[in-house]
């Protein structure tokens, strides 16, 4: 039997968001630390969001280039996981992993085959891998920002490596991204919200069921 397949909505920033999307069986949920984003949450919104989800589902808190005491902030919060979604390096990670005492995921932008081969660098440095689509040229945000990347780019990654898949997922994509690249794990934010930052409720249930029933 195939292990299940862990499924994570992020940019959550609300209670009534968090509880429709633990009922609709998610995994993981994220929370945004990055004012720039549309999804952005103070460290007040996310500590509340973390004690309500704790013992109900799996948190991760979502930094950009984060300082140690930006780290040190959220890690005091006691989420699962922190999730580097900026330009650090493989050291950068590991000493922050170090530091946090909390399990690292790295999201790493996929445009090319030189992309996929630097992903190496961080399988020993981190706790988990995250692809993702790269941002386009002269966004102010890192992320697909709802894009989707050439997934057969993938193709060439060790198999042994296992991945999150993230960037452009939808409720109506989701099924042939499980069947084409078999990711340990899924990452959605924009593909389930009906506006920038907004998240629905439905869509959020429509992902996870038909996520589910392509595995």
């Amino acid at each position: 039997m195939a292990d299940p397949l862990i499924i994570k909505i992020c940019g959550i920033k609300t209670p009534e968001i968090l509880d429709a999307t633990i009922a609709a069986g998610a995994d993981m949920v994220g929370f945004m630390h990055f004012p720039r984003s549309p999804r952005h949450a103070s460290i007040e919104e996310i500590a509340t969001l973390i004690s309500e989800a704790r013992g109900r589902v799996e948190t991760c808190v979502v930094l950009v280039n984060p300082d140690n005491s930006t780290v040190a902030e959220f890690a005091a919060l006691g989420p699962d996981w922190i999730q580097l979604h900026g330009p650090e390096t493989p050291h950068r990670v590991e000493a922050i992993r170090a530091e946090a005492g909390v399990e690292i995921m790295k999201a790493m932008p996929i445009g090319t085959a030189e992309d996929v081969a630097h992903l190496a660098a961080f399988v020993d440095v981190a706790d988990r891998i995250l692809v993702d689509a790269k941002p386009p040229k002269g966004a102010d945000r890192p992320g697909g920002l709802g894009d989707t990347f050439d997934w057969s780019l993938l193709k060439a990654l060790d198999p042994s490596i296992p991945f999150m898949l993230s960037g452009g997922l939808t409720p109506q994509t989701v099924a042939d991204a499980i069947k084409m690249l078999h990711p340990f794990g899924l990452d959605v934010s924009s593909g389930v919200e009906s506006a920038p930052g907004v998240k629905d409720k439905r869509l959020i249930e429509a992902f996870i069921r038909n996520a589910r029933a392509a595995v």
